[in-house]
């Protein structure tokens, strides 16, 4: 009987919890595909007249869906493996470290607290084709000034560095905990066996940090798909020169927002909604098999 009391206080303290995921995601979203099949409908009353697939039809042979597509593909490419790899290498490096460790961890979170709209504005500055401070520095050395914000070519490059600045501070601080939950006596007993620093890091480090990498690749994955502030302020809320910029999500904001055409950008949104599920689930069925010490 206590047992079963207990059963119900647990669930009772879940209910708060799961009345704010039903009401604010569970619904949206159920509503968001329901509206991706409306082809004759009142936006005003939520009167439906005719439904269909020429929504989904819409998107799927739409061109720019295809360029957005292929732009965040890129950028997630790009930017979630250089992004964790440069924030293992910096967690190992802070984590050697016995005196100011919080220090340097508080300095390398600061940009992840900030607001994403505040850094693109201010990197809007440093990347101005004109007076931008990176330009400065250009001219300083000798060399012609660049148009950061003009040129498609530097599209793709600025927003994988913004992603990897802005967000080093967070993955660093998740693969420091991962990396103090491992007994040192691996590595003790890798040292007594004659193991140097790249079979240890190979064989002891990667192996027991593999349930962190998975849980950053996903999240990252998501994160850097679901891309629109940065893109949205550093091009004066447009998708780039030569739509370079174009993003899935924007796509979604420029049906909704820009064309007002309500079905389509719903459609075009659970489609993005079942990619990130996708490939949510490829990552952990795939992470798995590398969770050696699970």
């Amino acid at each position: 009987m206590k047992m079963r009391n207990k059963w119900y206080k647990n669930y009772l303290y879940l209910i708060p919890s799961m009345l704010i995921i039903v009401v604010f995601q569970l619904i949206p979203l159920f509503k968001v595909f329901a509206m991706g099949f409306y082809t004759k409908f009142n936006y005003v009353t939520d009167e439906v007249y005719e439904v269909g697939l020429d929504n989904f039809i819409n998107v799927l042979t739409d061109e720019n869906f295809y360029i957005a597509i292929k732009n965040t593909f890129t950028y997630v490419a790009l930017s979630v493996p250089l992004s964790i790899a440069l924030a293992l290498i910096v967690a190992i490096n802070i984590n050697k470290i016995k005196r100011l460790k919080g220090f340097f961890t508080s300095v390398y979170f600061i940009p992840f607290v900030t607001a994403s709209v505040a850094i693109s504005v201010v990197w809007r500055w440093i990347f101005h084709s004109e007076y931008g401070f990176l330009n400065m520095i250009i001219n300083f050395l000798g060399y012609q000034s660049q148009g950061f914000l003009l040129d498609e070519k530097w599209t793709m490059p600025m927003l994988v560095f913004l992603n990897i600045w802005k967000g080093l501070g967070y993955k660093t601080l998740i693969i420091l905990a991962g990396l103090q939950t491992i007994d040192e006596r691996y590595y003790n007993a890798a040292r007594i066996d004659g193991a140097g620093k790249f079979v240890i890091f190979r064989n002891i480090t990667i192996p027991m940090l593999a349930p962190t990498l998975v849980f950053l690749v996903i999240t990252s994955t998501i994160g850097s798909i679901k891309i629109f502030d940065e893109i949205f302020v550093l091009y004066d809320k447009k998708p780039g020169p030569l739509k370079s910029a174009l993003t899935i999500v924007y796509y979604v904001f420029d049906k909704f927002y820009m064309k007002w055409q309500f079905a389509s950008a719903s459609a075009a949104a659970f489609l993005l909604f079942m990619i990130i599920a996708i490939l949510s689930i490829i990552q952990f069925r795939v992470g798995r098999r590398f969770n050696y010490y699970e």
